[in-house]
């Protein structure tokens, strides 16, 4: 239906995700050039292909073309239709990397999405999957997507290079979201958090949560966390530990931070002690930040207030990663929706950074492809 007019043309690798999330969801064809060119090893990266395998996977009737050298990619979207579907992921990105993307996705889908995801799940550049399911998941609830089928969850952990994971992911569909007004962190009532062990000694766990609550109990009397020991075929195929933690507060923000330990055979031996001490420090950071959405997943509350009704939607985040200013701008040349961005100085607000309350009115997305019972 759209004429060659209305095809969007990029140039290089970065935001690729963002670019194939933005265009699936608003029916726009994608011309991306000129990917890593000038580099040795030109084209598309096994994780970028993959990725790209997953969408058509979700969609139907997506028409996908990739030239010999892998530089030039167009995409015309189909229907996101959805289903029972199981993908595994390229190792050298986290499942994260995939699952956040399906976040956008999921909810307007034909059929409520059930897909089994297998690859890594926690390693130090994506955010990991105990991550989204404390965080982005909540975050869906506010707008309106929730029931017993939504869950994130995790059959096998995998730690990078071999990875080995295994998650199930399950979302409904939803005809239109709500809007939100979310602008009000309130204060921090408690820590939750998880200590994960794979193919090492379970005693590394304990000794993560000893030294992360020798710093955070000094703020806070309720602390809990987790460790999460899983061994045999549960464990994926190589060894590692590392820790997630998570603030919320009494009005439901969920602030998280996260690390894990090196892969095997790269860098340096990381001691438990530190990397717990490490971990809470991060988190107290992104306390510190603060805002009502955490800094991973600014962009999806960004692109949900986009899809919401035709009403005023406000969100308080801390302040702008560059992926989110780049999402933005990203929002703005496929939706064509502005957000009204005022800055809060922290003497207004009396915590933390600066924050940033950003304001914009939905385009009354709704989902055509849902039907109706």
């Amino acid at each position: 239906a759209a004429g060659p007019a209305q095809c969007l043309s990029y140039a290089g690798c970065n935001f690729l995700r963002q670019r194939l999330v933005l265009a699936t969801l608003s029916g726009r064809p994608l011309k991306i050039r000129k990917i890593r060119a000038k580099e040795e090893d030109p084209g598309l990266r096994d994780f970028e292909a993959s990725f790209i395998r997953l969408i058509d996977k979700v969609t139907n009737g997506s028409r996908i073309e990739i030239n010999q050298t892998g530089t030039t990619l167009y995409y015309q979207p189909g229907l996101l239709y959805g289903g029972s579907l199981e993908h595994d992921c390229s190792p050298s990105r986290g499942i994260g990397y995939y699952l956040e993307s399906l976040l956008c996705l999921a909810p307007f889908m034909k059929h409520p999405l059930k897909i089994v995801l297998r690859g890594v799940t926690n390693d130090q550049v994506d955010p990991s999957v105990d991550v989204l399911k404390a965080t982005a998941l909540p975050l869906l609830k506010k707008f309106g997507i929730d029931g017993e089928s939504l869950e994130i969850k995790i059959n096998r952990r995998g730690m990078p290079p071999k990875g080995g994971g295994e998650i199930l992911f399950a979302c409904p569909v939803r005809k239109v979201l709500q809007p939100i007004q979310f602008t009000d962190p309130g204060k921090i009532k408690r820590i939750r958090g998880t200590a994960y062990s794979v193919r090492v000694s379970p005693q590394m766990a304990n000794r993560m949560v000893e030294s992360a609550r020798s710093i955070l109990n000094k703020f806070l009397p309720d602390i809990y966390i987790y460790t999460d020991h899983m061994k045999g075929v549960s464990s994926g195929k190589s060894p590692g530990f590392g820790m997630c933690l998570t603030a919320e507060t009494i009005n439901g923000t969920i602030l998280s931070a996260e690390l894990a330990s090196n892969p095997q055979g790269q860098g340096a031996a990381v001691l438990p002690e530190e990397l717990g001490q490490n971990c809470a420090k991060l988190l107290l950071e992104e306390v510190y930040r603060g805002g009502c959405v955490d800094s991973t997943n600014q962009s999806l509350a960004l692109l949900l207030m986009t899809l919401g009704q035709r009403d005023v939607s406000k969100v308080l985040l801390g302040p702008l990663s560059p992926y989110t200013i780049e999402f933005l701008r990203h929002l703005r040349s496929f939706f064509q929706i502005m957000f009204k961005i005022e800055t809060k100085t922290p003497e207004e607000e009396h915590m933390g950074g600066e924050k940033v309350l950003m304001t914009c009115v939905g385009i009354g997305f709704s989902n055509l492809s849902k039907t109706i019972r």
